[in-house]
């Protein structure tokens, strides 16, 4: 098996919850030696955090993202703690840390300082609204940017209170962000010789997904408003009722319209200028849904995917995340995978979303115990001559 693609690159993770923790995992998944550097005694607040456990002490949600890790404890305020993340950032190419703007400089743990120590350093900040600006102090949580980003303006039904998108887009999407420029730094950095700052927020990953709403605010002058399950780009594009349940359609072209047609048997819709074009089905979005709903609920959800799917429409049943998890093509493309644990033995996880053919990612490491790799990190970096002898047997 050849190495994994990010083998002997060494990331220090001074991150905790979600967005730096999940992109020092997907680093650490494509191969990469994470260090995950947490307060004494309580760690990572999401180890303690969700309302429910497997055996351990652990929560489920810090299990999930922090698998290809191991874990060493650091007071930085401490001097000494701090001689060994110092020591620790000579060995490393990449640190990920995400405390708000200014706490890394007085802790003494900012850019220009470890960059000093190791000019070949790659040093991410993920905060909630970026280095700079007039919000820059603000505390920031996967909520707070999808509020302040438009994200919960255009989420949910019209007249409802507003609802956010229930995955954590900001959070999830700052830390992939983050590995697409921490990647592009290393990149870079064979040319260059040197590292470099970069600069990521939830704000801004929440808006940098934002496409089709800010398309269409600038486009039509009108801020996007809540539309439930369609889209603003095309339609019918959106959940519909049958008979017995919901499913969803999504006839997004000129040609997937017209068999749509053909297979609930309403040619005529087409001679209708409401619904001529895509652009005046968008348009008319509204009466359009009005106009086929009795057609839908003629026949049960699973005749109708039956149907469409046979011509070429796509369509599907609405899945909770037990049906998800289970289904077939779940099952098939190894969606979730068992990890085995020295205190859970094992538990269910995500499988890894993007397949590598050549290299294939692998849990190397399940989520380590508070503190677990403290003596081995140590004595590696005594083994370097980075920390005298006697650190390692204090620890």
């Amino acid at each position: 098996m050849p190495d994994l693609p990010l083998k002997g690159l060494r990331v220090l993770d001074i991150s905790q919850v979600m967005a730096g923790p999940f992109c020092c995992m997907l680093l650490g998944d494509m191969g990469a030696d994470v260090i995950k550097i947490e307060p004494p005694r309580t760690g990572d607040s999401t180890r303690h955090s969700m309302g429910f456990r497997l055996k351990g002490e652990d929560s489920p949600g810090f299990l999930a993202l922090n698998r290809n890790k191991r874990s060493i404890t650091l007071d930085l305020k401490d001097e000494g703690d701090r001689a060994v993340l110092y020591a620790l950032v000579q060995t490393a190419d990449i640190v990920v840390e995400n405390a708000r703007p200014g706490v890394a400089q007085r802790l003494g743990i900012d850019y220009d300082t470890l960059a000093a120590l190791n000019p070949r350093l790659i040093y991410a900040s993920i905060s909630g609204f970026g280095q700079t600006g007039p919000w820059a102090q603000r505390p920031g949580f996967d909520l707070i940017a999808q509020a302040m980003s438009g994200v919960l303006s255009s989420n949910g039904f019209p007249g409802m209170e507003p609802a956010k998108n229930s995955i954590a887009v900001a959070d999830l999407g700052a830390g992939l962000f983050s590995v697409y420029g921490i990647l592009s730094a290393v990149i870079g950095r064979q040319t260059s010789g040197q590292g470099q700052y970069i600069d990521a927020s939830l704000l801004e990953a929440a808006m940098g997904l934002s496409i089709w709403e800010t398309t269409e605010y600038w486009g039509t002058g009108r801020a996007p408003t809540p539309i439930g399950s369609a889209n603003r780009m095309s339609a019918p594009y959106q959940a519909v009722r049958a008979s017995d349940d919901w499913f969803v359609i999504g006839a997004a072209n000129q040609g997937l319209w017209l068999k749509l047609l053909q297979v609930i048997g309403r040619p005529e819709l087409q001679d209708d200028e409401r619904y001529a074009t895509n652009a005046a089905r968008v348009a008319n979005r509204e009466v359009l849904i009005e106009e086929l709903a009795p057609t839908f609920v003629t026949r049960a959800s699973q005749d109708w995917i039956d149907a469409l799917l046979a011509a070429g429409v796509p369509a599907a049943p609405i899945l909770d995340y037990g049906e998800a998890v289970a289904s077939e093509q779940a099952v098939a493309r190894d969606m979730v995978m068992q990890v085995p644990h020295p205190v859970e033995g094992e538990f269910r996880a995500l499988g890894f979303p993007v397949k590598m053919r050549g290299t294939p990612q692998e849990v190397r490491l399940p989520p380590p115990l508070l503190n677990e790799h403290d003596a081995a990190i140590r004595r590696e970096l005594v083994e370097r001559g980075l920390l005298p002898a006697a650190t390692e047997a204090a620890a």
